[in-house]
């Protein structure tokens, strides 16, 4: 949306002249129900450094009826230009300033986000503000160092329930006035309003006592498994305080599963509000509750680091980011009981394969990102910012120790509670309480961009005994456009020698050497002498953030006992080695392929098979030689059904297979399975085909152009909620035809009708692997559109269709040469170029692998 952006030097000025004190919002949403827009007052009371100085407050609005600053009365047409407020002729010390305006519910996800349910026809409000959203709600300065207390208050419909920051008061005729916040910024403010249900509970120990409350839809009541959420969240407060030794900092904390969030979840204080698709309607996999558990643990997390402490400006984005996706993998992996402590198995399948795909995008970036303004950061919430600084916290605590580093968080806390922060707060309590020197580490890890290479390099003599070993540390250019130098980092890695156990089979650690790894070459002495092991594994328990290879000898032992590892990390750590050699076309796709079927029937965690699923999947329609692709795919989906049909009945490896067997079935026999499936002709033992099955295969079917719009529109009368019409929407643009795609097409890019979440199920089975010949045409209407898209709506609906509507599966040259001439001629801005410019990078990454396959034949 143009006028909407703020540079950091206009942040830097205002915060000099202002300091914000306090806001009253009153809010009327009595007519919520019906939709359109909404009277906002605002008032606001803050300090002026300077008589006479002029600045600016921000509000997105569809109009302003009334403007008073310090009792005078301004001309809203004068004044309220390009989404800002000018406040001219400020006085010394107390100003204050009143707005009255009318603000508009969107459908996008941003500001106050409003949806209606099928089911009961009911409206459903939520507010996200991150980044700059709060100003289409209230007039306010929209920068995160400018605190202040808030109060609320709301009008709603008779029989709604209002929820902000503050503890729920009393409604006195239909109107809720909430107490003042304590001093926090604008964007961790919330406000979710409607007819929700709602279960609650209190978190007490040593006479603190913090009321908890869980919310959703009634149409999602009978799914809410309450007593799982609650236990996770206490087992949050009861690791996070005495890790962080300060008392949670807000008077109560509710957890509210709204619908078509955009992000996973919004660390509002006190308010965290989280997608509603964690409300499992259909029985899922270990899996996904584990990524439930993890969301909900990195928004309490946040509640001290981000809402209590907050960064100055958005360049320190990773400050709260990083360190909440850090403690929220350590707080599963070391609290009691708790029920994921092989967390950091995932934390290296997920968080750490997102990171370094990031990190090698022309987009990469220092941790400690340069962010020029708002739209520098819209697009900067990325696997730097979340999984690659987490990967160098978590780098960090081994490092300078566990108890210093906490200690250090502890002095943190207490020294800027309720404050605004910079990179060098947190560094220099944390030298404080390690002694060590954090500058040049700093230097190397936060503020350079880029990624590492470990590979072993290893002599014997005939004997098999050890005679030299080191550790070889490279630095990749960085990818063409990416702004910085190559740099080699101090690394601190283990170093983990296994061997298979003849009696039970299992590859087993036999011993390890932890060591700093600096420069190109490192040494390691302790290791010489010793017989040379099955498998050398380097960055063993996944300590640093870095690439690793294994020798050679090493990956021919893997290559047909990956999965007899009977730890998960260090087979977590050899999975993502193998696809990141793939990606990196250093290991062709059909190897690959059969290295994963090779091993995957011995993979327990099922997270890791779940990711297994999806990067063969990947590998083989964009990654295959094209002319293998389908002997590749033929080769997966007969595996995949095999292992469904081997998997123990009820299981949650049964139900993965099934998700990846209907995800890519194709003759006529596997698609008449999952039509029997379907119909109940076939049956599986132990496979329950509900709901969500259902459609997975119904999207199958459809894109394989089995069912048309009667047996799609058939299923969602079967299943008429929101979460159906999303998948309805998804199958019917799945269809392999010139009219579905059509139809599909318009309704995402000539028309801005869909909501956030409709319009992304629609992009998602607009796009398929499977009709690159149908979606060919659709390259350069792309190209034509995405310019006039992105500057003409608001930022969520614009990159849903920059970066989901690409023509990534178009794998060749001319998409290369077409992106490349639309980014010379088109000039777009730079967020935009950055997301396009990415896309283009995968393109270029898949055929480089393309090609790396079709050579593998050769040899």
């Amino acid at each position: 949306m143009p006028g909407t952006n703020l540079t950091r030097e206009e942040a830097q000025q205002r915060a000099k002249l202002l300091t914000v004190d306090s806001y009253e919002i009153d809010l009327d949403l009595s007519g919520a129900q019906e939709g359109g827009t909404y009277r906002s007052v605002t008032t606001v009371r803050f300090d002026v450094e300077e008589n006479g100085a002029e600045s600016f407050i921000d509000l997105v609005a569809p109009a302003v009826h009334e403007v008073t600053l310090n009792g005078d009365p301004l001309d809203p047409d004068e004044v309220f230009k390009d989404s800002r407020i000018a406040l001219p002729g400020l006085l010394e010390g107390r100003n204050i300033l009143r707005v009255v305006a009318d603000c508009a519910y969107t459908n996008t996800g941003e500001g106050l986000h409003r949806f209606v349910d099928p089911v009961d026809q009911q409206a459903y409000l939520y507010t996200q503000f991150e980044v700059p959203d709060a100003r289409r709600v209230f007039a306010s300065f929209e920068q995160p160092d400018l605190k202040a207390t808030f109060q609320f208050t709301v009008k709603a419909p008779t029989g709604w329930t209002v929820i902000s920051n503050s503890p729920t008061p009393e409604p006195k005729d239909d109107t809720w006035v909430f107490e003042p916040t304590p001093r926090m910024s604008t964007y961790i403010t919330a406000l979710i309003v409607g007819p929700y249900h709602s279960v609650h509970s209190v978190y007490e120990k040593d006479g603190q006592s913090v009321p908890l409350g869980i919310y959703c839809r009634p149409s999602l009541a009978e799914y809410l498994d309450s007593d799982a959420i609650f236990e996770v969240t206490r087992q949050g407060f009861e690791w996070f305080q005495e890790k962080f030794d300060y008392a949670y900092p807000f008077k109560k904390y509710d957890q509210l599963f709204v619908p078509e969030f955009n992000a996973g979840a919004m660390e509002n204080a006190g308010a965290v509000t989280i997608r509603d698709q964690y409300v499992f309607r259909s029985k899922v996999t270990d899996a996904a509750y584990e990524m439930r558990a993890s969301t909900i643990l990195h928004e309490l997390a946040h509640m001290w680091f981000g809402d209590l402490v907050t960064m100055e400006w958005w360049n320190d984005l990773w400050l709260n980011e990083s360190f909440a996706t850090y403690a929220e993998s350590a707080c599963q992996a070391y609290a009691p009981q708790s029920r994921w402590p092989h967390s950091w198995t995932t934390f290296a399948n997920q968080m750490k394969t997102w990171a370094y795909r990031q990190d090698q995008l022309p987009s990469t970036h220092p941790i400690m990102a340069e962010i020029r303004d708002l739209d520098d950061v819209l697009v900067n919430f990325d696997g730097i910012t979340y999984a690659k600084g987490a990967s160098v916290l978590k780098q960090l605590v081994a490092y300078v120790g566990e108890d210093e580093f906490f200690r250090g968080v502890q002095a943190y806390f207490k020294r800027h509670a309720y404050g605004n922060t910079r990179l060098s707060d947190l560094l220099g309590a944390l030298e404080e309480t390690s002694g060590r020197d954090l500058k040049t580490w700093s230097q190397k890890w936060l503020e350079t961009a880029g990624i590492n290479i470990l590979r072993p390099e290893i002599e014997t003599d005939a004997a098999g005994v050890i005679t030299s070993f080191a550790i070889r540390q490279e630095a990749p250019a960085l990818p063409a456009g990416a702004k910085g130098e190559p740099t080699l980092r101090p690394h601190r890695i283990a170093v983990g020698l296994y061997d298979l156990d003849d009696d039970n089979g299992k590859l087993l650690r036999d011993e390890r050497v932890e060591l700093d790894v600096d420069g190109e070459l490192t040494a390691v002495p302790q290791l010489v002498g010793k017989r040379r092991p099955d498998v050398v594994l380097l960055n063993d328990d996944d300590l640093s953030y870095a690439k690793v290879r294994l020798d050679e000898q090493s990956l021919a032992f893997v290559t047909q006992h990956l999965g007899d590892f009977e730890a998960s990390l260090p087979r977590a750590l050899c999975w993502a080695s193998s696809w990141d050699m793939t990606r990196d076309a250093e290991l062709a796709t059909r190897d690959y392929v059969s290295l994963v079927l090779s091993g995957i029937g011995k993979e327990s965690d099922i997270g890791v098979v779940q990711s297994l699923h999806r990067q063969v999947k990947l590998a083989i329609e964009l990654y295959a030689d094209p002319a293998w692709r389908e002997t590749g795919l033929t080769r997966w989906t007969v595996a995949a059904l095999e292992h469904l049909r081997a998997a123990e009945p009820g299981s949650d490896h049964q139900l993965a297979w099934a998700r990846a067997f209907a995800a890519t079935a194709r003759t006529a026999e596997q698609l008449d399975l999952l039509e029997g499936l379907l119909s109940g002709g076939e049956t599986i033992e132990g496979l329950a085909v509900d709901t969500e099955l259902r459609w997975s295969f119904v999207q199958r079917l459809a894109a394989a152009g089995r069912f048309e719009a009667a047996e799609i529109t058939a299923e969602y009368e079967r299943d008429k909620t929101a979460a159906g019409e999303r998948h309805a929407a998804t199958a019917r643009a799945a269809r392999p035809t010139e009219e579905a795609k059509a139809e599909a097409w318009a309704s995402v890019v000539e028309s801005d009708k869909l909501p956030n979440a409709v319009q992304e199920a629609v992009i998602s089975g607009f796009v398929q692997t499977g009709q690159r010949e149908l979606l060919a045409p659709y390259t350069e209407k792309f190209f034509a559109a995405v310019k006039d898209v992105w500057d003409s709506r608001s930022h969520e609906m614009a990159q849903q269709v920059a970066v989901g509507l690409y023509p990534s599966v178009q794998v060749s040259q001319d998409t290369l040469d077409r992106t490349d001439a639309w980014l010379t001629s088109a000039e777009p801005s730079a967020a935009l170029r950055r997301l396009v410019s990415e896309s283009r990078s995968g393109v270029e990454r898949a055929l480089k692998a393309q090609a790396a396959d079709a050579a593998s034949e050769q040899e």
